[in-house]
């Protein structure tokens, strides 16, 4: 009350009081009439009231400013306690003993990952952790089939562990629009899993076992595949660029049409592999066993093939090999080329196909 009663009667100075002390101090002893004087008064008393009330306007606005900062900031402060509780709930859901419980959790990170850029980093790296754990190669637990196990006796992935279906399918996805940092992703049992269409990059998949794995049209680039286990993958249309096959076991894979291009397959097994179309321009083949491979169309220019094994490797008059390099020599077959090759139809990931026995074993 007291303050009120300062103001106004701070306004009643101004108001009434000011305008006339303005005025005398102008005319500086100087005679007017009463008419002009009263008038000279009234213009004052009117500039002082619009300034006194401009100063309330942006008071106003200022004072309505702050309100909507600190309502915006409850609301930030609310949200991110609401997306916290939602965060560490799912979580606590990737331990249950229910399959279907695990499947929630995973699908609400994956969620929490699409609102929360802050969080999407953390949510890739729980989704890598929760594979490693749940799925290790080779497998230790008796639910899963042993690694002696026939892959045509082998579940595909999402039918023998739909959870770790969902992990991974949201770890290729989610990774996207994530910053180029390795993730590790090793030593996981990944047979027969469904990686279409993903973006792995920069994953670490070394001692992996992704054995007749579908791997089409997937961001593999420098990706670490060293002895990873890729017998009998579709790898078709794939970008393997800069991608580490060292030591990888790649009998009877397909790599139609992928992008292998300085990709590093030093000491690989691609028995039997099909590599038509492929395109492994400077790519390194370095003690590589390329023994029965289908070569017709590959594109291997400036490809180191030293000490690479290639007897009974077919090869098309399309073949495009390092300069200087005799393909004869080494036991290549020539072949003529299949033409365009078609993009492939895949069958669905729960519908296990018969793979067939390597004839190089």
């Amino acid at each position: 009350m007291a303050a009120v009663l300062a103001v106004l009667a701070t306004l009643g100075v101004v108001i009434v009081v000011l305008p006339g002390l303005v005025v005398e101090r102008d005319l500086g002893g100087g005679r007017i009439s009463a008419a002009e004087r009263l008038a000279a008064v009234n213009n004052v008393r009117t500039t002082l009231v619009q300034a006194i009330g401009g100063a309330v306007v942006l008071f106003g606005a200022y004072a309505t400013w702050r309100q909507l900062r600190v309502n915006q900031e409850g609301l930030r402060a609310t949200q991110e306690g609401y997306l916290t509780d939602r965060f560490s709930r799912a979580v606590d859901q990737l331990g249950s003993e229910a399959t279907d419980v695990r499947i929630g959790g995973l699908y609400a990170l994956w969620r929490h990952a699409d609102h929360s850029a802050h969080d999407r980093e953390s949510v890739i790296s729980i989704k890598a952790a929760y594979l490693r754990t749940h799925l290790p190669w080779p497998p230790r637990d008796g639910d899963s089939p042993s690694a002696e196990t026939s892959i045509n006796s082998v579940p595909p992935l999402e039918t023998r562990a739909p959870d770790a279906q969902v992990a991974l399918t949201g770890l290729g996805v989610l990774c996207q629009e994530r910053r180029p940092d390795w993730l590790n992703v090793s030593y996981t049992d990944l047979r027969r899993a469904d990686c279409d269409g993903l973006w792995l990059h920069h994953v670490n998949f070394d001692g992996a076992c992704l054995e007749a794995a579908s791997v089409y049209q997937v961001n593999l680039t420098r990706a670490s595949l060293i002895q990873a286990n890729l017998r009998h993958a579709e790898l078709g249309t794939s970008i393997l660029h800069r991608s580490r096959c060292v030591d990888a076991d790649l009998r009877g894979a397909r790599l139609v049409r992928a992008d292998l291009s300085e990709a590093d397959f030093t000491g690989a097994d691609l028995r039997e592999a099909n590599l038509r179309k492929a395109r492994g321009h400077g790519a390194r083949f370095t003690g590589a066993d390329l023994r029965l491979a289908d070569l017709r169309g590959a594109d291997l220019a400036r490809a180191d093939l030293t000490r690479a094994k290639l007897e009974g490797a077919l090869a098309s008059d399309v073949t495009v090999w390092p300069t200087g390099f005799d393909s004869r020599a080494a036991g290549v077959v020539m072949a003529e080329d299949p033409g365009d090759e078609p993009s492939i139809l895949l069958h669905a990931a729960a519908i296990a196909r018969d793979v067939p026995p390597l004839r190089s074993v």
